[in-house]
């Protein structure tokens, strides 16, 4: 019995904190890696643009903030997809 208590607290961590946690960043990932040209991303910093080109591999976005301005930024950098899903309203 006294080695079940430890045994169990570290079972209820791990169900509480751990797992939420790991599903959290598969999610955080696969939006990051779901984001294509033409979406409007809001980033780490508060830059809001809309991704203009993608330089592949090399995690490089290439984000239009404003009329004929771009600014390059690494795609982990992405907080949010702000550009609303097909058959969503805005």
């Amino acid at each position: 019995m006294t080695l079940l208590l430890p045994f169990l607290v570290l079972v209820v961590l791990y169900m509480f904190m751990i797992r939420p946690q790991q599903r959290r960043m598969r999610e955080r990932q696969s939006m990051i890696r779901s984001a294509a040209v033409g979406d409007v991303v809001a980033m780490a910093g508060g830059i809001i643009g809309v991704i203009v080109a993608d330089e592949g591999e090399s995690g490089v976005l290439s984000l239009e903030v404003d009329t004929d301005v771009e600014v390059r930024v690494q795609r982990s950098a992405i907080s949010q997809i702000l550009t609303p899903a097909a058959g969503e309203l805005p």
